[in-house]
């Protein structure tokens, strides 16, 4: 059994999830990264295409991925749109007139697997190593591969304007960037399955009401409501809650034995921090405590 390992920079299962950034945040074109109190924003930034995916759009989301994983003072991240939608998924515009093989234009079977596995994967990848909270501000339509990036997230808060959609089956695909597996875990088999099959679109309350969504908001307080939930994640005690967060996927497929041998071992390591000591001590003193992250 593989037991949890603790550093400064979290390691989990025996792998170290520190990983290198290829570019500088003020290098990007197609998003946007801003860090604030702790809190790293990316924003897709192609708001004339509905933030749908290009080669920029795709490798700068990946990257600034990396660079919130890197920086020890980001604590939570917020993923958002530019505009008037979250991420229309691919630009099929661009696919039907260029010849950029990133985009899946290529007349190769092969080549088309291994173009998913090196564009729009390459979020999900990075996304793995990415222990902190992660919030998707949905500000508009997330359909097709957009949904499924948005299904990313740990946390869904969406504006009273924005719609949903798994539009695969209307241009007969089917879900490509993780879909297939992410939304059965958060709506359930029957549900998904019918998402899936009729490409229907679907409101944000309808995605309240099936739990695909964590809270609905009024779209001119979509950003304050999310940065303030954000704040809250961000005074708690980051490796407690980084720990928590590999448990919980991990537990997905694990049996039950195997996840108590995880906590025990998550246990261990949390209660030798000093953020495990400033609780207690907190709560003796009546005071808010200051996790440091130690």
């Amino acid at each position: 059994m593989d037991l949890l390992k603790s550093t400064r920079r979290l390691s989990v299962l025996g792998h170290d999830f520190k990983t290198r950034s290829i570019s500088m945040a003020s290098d990007y074109t197609a998003v946007t990264y801003d860090v604030s109190e702790q809190i790293a924003t990316i924003t897709l930034n192609r708001p004339e295409r509905m933030n749908s995916f290009s080669t920029e759009l795709l490798s700068e989301w990946a990257d600034a991925i990396r660079l919130a994983t890197d920086d020890d003072d980001v604590r939570v991240v917020i993923v958002t749109g530019a505009g008037r939608a979250f991420c229309a998924g691919a630009d099929l515009k661009a696919e039907a007139e260029s010849d950029d093989k990133i985009l899946m234009a290529e007349k190769n079977a092969g080549e088309r697997r291994n173009s998913l596995r090196y564009s729009v994967h390459r979020v999900a990848q990075a996304l793995q190593y990415l222990d902190k909270p992660y919030i998707a501000a949905l500000n508009g339509a997330a359909v097709g591969a957009g949904m499924d990036m948005a299904s990313m997230a740990d946390i869904r808060i969406a504006s009273d304007t924005a719609r949903f959609g798994m539009s695969y089956v209307n241009v007969g695909l089917i879900p490509g960037d993780g879909g297939a597996w992410l939304l059965p875990r958060l709506v359930g088999l029957q549900k998904a399955l019918e998402l899936i099959w009729s490409g229907d679109l679907f409101d944000a309350h309808a995605a309240l009401e099936m739990g695909y969504v964590a809270r609905v908001v009024p779209h001119d307080d979509l950003m304050k409501e999310t940065l303030a939930y954000a704040r809250q994640l961000a005074e708690g005690p980051p490796i407690a809650m980084q720990l928590a967060k590999r448990l919980v996927y991990r537990g997905l497929d694990q049996s039950f034995v195997e996840g108590l041998e995880q906590a025990q071992a998550a246990m261990a390591i949390v209660q030798s921090t000093t953020d495990s000591r400033e609780g207690p001590a907190a709560f003796r003193e009546r005071r808010k405590p200051l996790f440091e992250g130690k």
